[in-house]
């Protein structure tokens, strides 16, 4: 039976994924202030002060859809599991989780549920190689441990 130490509920959490969102957000805001500076004003082809506004938010809007992609997890309990993708945040208990896998092919670890339904857990992602293998087999352990003893688990 696995360890149930502090550990073993240590949050999920994409590494190569998240890096390159975060930097992207933070490159996005500048590219977009520098064009909203350097871009002439007045006339028929330049700024004006609410293009440049505009710009500057527009930036900030496409670096805040970037970050919320630098900051997906699950996060484990004894009670159960967060998932927190994109759009969605989804609490799950142990019992409901039936299988814990990669999807053929699929980019992040699918659970699937008791009810047939299946959930995304965009924080563990095959980009991150043989840490994404890692941390579906401690997700995978933590569902058999707490779980319904369902069908053996994929990876």
């Amino acid at each position: 039976m696995p360890t149930t130490s502090p550990d073993a509920y240590a949050m999920f959490r994409p590494r190569r994924g998240a890096a390159v969102a975060r930097v992207s957000a933070l490159a996005c805001v500048v590219v977009f202030a520098v064009v909203a500076v350097v871009v002439p004003g007045g006339g028929g082809a330049g700024f004006a002060t609410s293009d440049r506004v505009l710009t500057v938010l527009f930036g900030l809007l496409v670096a805040a859809v970037l970050w919320r992609y630098a900051v997906l997890r699950a996060v484990p309990s004894p009670s159960g599991l967060r998932v927190v993708n994109l759009v969605h945040t989804r609490d799950l208990q142990w019992e409901e989780i039936v299988q814990v896998g990669f999807a053929d092919g699929a980019p992040w670890v699918t659970l699937e549920l008791s009810d047939t339904e299946e959930v995304a857990v965009m924080a563990i992602q095959r980009a991150d190689g043989d840490l994404a293998a890692q941390e579906a087999s401690r997700l995978s352990a933590l569902v058999a441990h707490h779980g319904s003893g369902g069908p053996p688990q994929r990876h």
